[in-house]
């Protein structure tokens, strides 16, 4: 295509590449003249922040130091103007010939562009726009880019060099960098929130003999010297225990996680998990502990108890609401209890539409695939679901009221589930009852179900104290409090296909 002058246009893909070239030659052109491009470090005694909130009128003579990337740059003669970006945000800076000498001037016009990262020494004023300006006294060129900032730092756009480019997605979009300082600060009051409450962090096995502690498929690897399979952690949940056992009564970790499944923007094969084990409470308890911490961190994240997510406002300052699964499917789907008998549930599935690809179901996993398909998407205010089938928690403790159900949670916010929660099975036959009924089903063809491991029920052989346990996954949560739909904007590089 050619404009109206006949002048054939160059795709953006030539013109970053001719701006590439022209950066080449400068960085030539530095270094015969005698500079470096990719000098020491410069010391820095301010940051963009500390100098636009302490900035006081008649202290325009206080000099300082900082260093940032160049985001905008406007030579005008014999003067120019650019702004700065630091971890802390961005200020002015104001360039003139007579402020730094001809030589320095010269330089700054000839080498510096939008992209590099730039020490100054100088003051603050406030210019007639009212804007307050660093007026430069000496600068050092810190590292020279060899490529300008995406579109014109008006912000990345293309999604695929947006994940798989994260620095440019962090120079460029400020709402992406506030996103991962937000998920820091959630890391950081989970952790001084379980602190202040007497836990032990503790650090567990990346690489397990055997796939345990969740219902998923694990992704394999070899060890060359010992010559055997391992299996990347699908779940810290049996060392946690097993810590328990051993006397660590309140133990936590807050680490990656690896599932072989599919993605979507609700799931990532590696993503992180907040485990927490506690001896001597129950999973009321835990309800009751779970409300507070999250309650924390949203008071420290929005600084407010609603938080807003797409076209929901929710609500944390309210108590969670608390209903069992039987209950919250015929709450919330509408479904009676006497379609819920065993003469009839498979009449209900079949009347939703929901097929189980698998021989055997029993009617707790049925009760299950209700609940996924006609609740879940309508639980938006914050919702304990209690009250589990005992099929699908296989190391949760029975409900000594109703043996077909276990003493567990799932926390619900928005329509997702963010926590899941239970009183520990401590009875080391039930386990390996259950171990083997799952054994029975992988033999079957379920790759998702437990494996047999016979060190933990040894473990329980000596004797693990009534314990209750806590999950809940760091990027949901972020999702959450940050309003953001996919989980591949708070995973800082998240799984891609190659």
């Amino acid at each position: 295509m050619k404009k109206d002058n006949d002048t054939p246009t160059q795709s953006p893909e030539e013109l970053a590449s001719e701006e590439h070239q022209v950066r080449v030659g400068k960085v030539h052109a530095m270094r015969k003249a005698g500079i470096e491009p990719w000098p020491e470090a410069k010391p820095v005694d301010a940051t963009a922040l500390e100098v636009l909130s302490t900035f006081k009128e008649d202290d325009e003579a206080q000099p300082f130091s900082l260093a940032g990337r160049v985001v905008s740059l406007r030579k005008h003669g014999k003067t120019a103007f650019a702004h700065l970006q630091d971890r802390s945000g961005k200020i002015q800076i104001y360039v003139r010939k007579d402020g730094i000498g001809e030589t320095a001037f010269d330089h700054f016009e000839s080498f510096v562009d939008v992209g590099d990262i730039l020490w100054v020494q100088g003051n603050a004023f406030r210019t007639k726009m009212g804007e307050i300006t660093v007026k430069v006294k000496e600068f050092e060129l810190l590292s020279k880019s060899l490529h300008p900032l995406p579109e014109k730092f008006h912000g990345l756009t293309d999604i695929e060099i947006k994940y798989r480019r994260r620095y440019l997605d962090l120079i460029s979009n400020e709402e992406s960098r506030k996103r991962f300082y937000d998920r820091s600060k959630i890391i950081k009051t989970l952790r001084q929130f379980l602190d202040e409450h007497d836990f032990m962090e503790v650090e567990t096995p990346i690489l397990h003999p055997i796939p345990g502690g969740a219902t998923a498929r694990p992704f394999v690897t070899h060890h060359n010297a010992l010559g055997t399979d391992f299996y990347l952690r699908i779940a810290p949940e049996l060392y946690l225990k097993r810590l328990v056992v051993g006397g660590l009564e309140r133990v936590y970790e807050i680490g990656r996680v690896f599932r072989n499944e599919g993605i979507s923007t609700k799931h990532n094969p590696e993503f992180t998990m907040l485990e927490l084990y506690v001896a001597h409470h129950n999973y009321e308890w835990m309800m009751d502990f779970t409300e507070q911490m999250i309650q924390a961190v949203v008071r420290v994240v929005r600084d407010d108890s609603k938080v807003s997510f797409g076209e929901h406002s929710i609500d944390f300052g309210k108590p969670f609401e608390r209903i069992s699964m039987r209950d919250a499917v015929i709450k919330y789907g509408n479904v009676s209890e006497q379609e819920l008998e065993e003469k009839s549930i498979d009449a209900t599935l079949k009347k939703y539409g929901i097929e189980l690809d698998k021989k055997g179901v029993s009617w707790g996993e049925k009760l299950c695939a209700l609940f996924d398909e006609l609740v879940e998407s309508k639980l938006i205010n914050p919702t304990f679901i209690t009250h589990y089938p005992i099929e699908i928690s296989p190391l949760a403790k029975r409900d000594p009221k109703n043996p077909d159900v276990v003493l567990r949670f799932e926390l619900f916010v928005a329509g997702m589930e963010l926590c899941n929660a239970f009183n520990e099975l401590n009875d080391p036959f039930d386990q390996a009852e259950r171990f083997k009924q799952q054994a029975g089903q992988k033999e079957a063809g379920d790759a998702e179900a437990h494996h047999y491991d016979a060190d933990y029920v040894t473990a329980l052989e000596h004797a693990l104290p009534p314990t209750v346990g806590f999950g809940i996954g760091i990027d949901r949560l972020t999702m959450l409090l940050t309003n953001t739909t996919s989980i591949k904007d708070v995973i800082l590089f998240p799984t891609l296909r190659q």
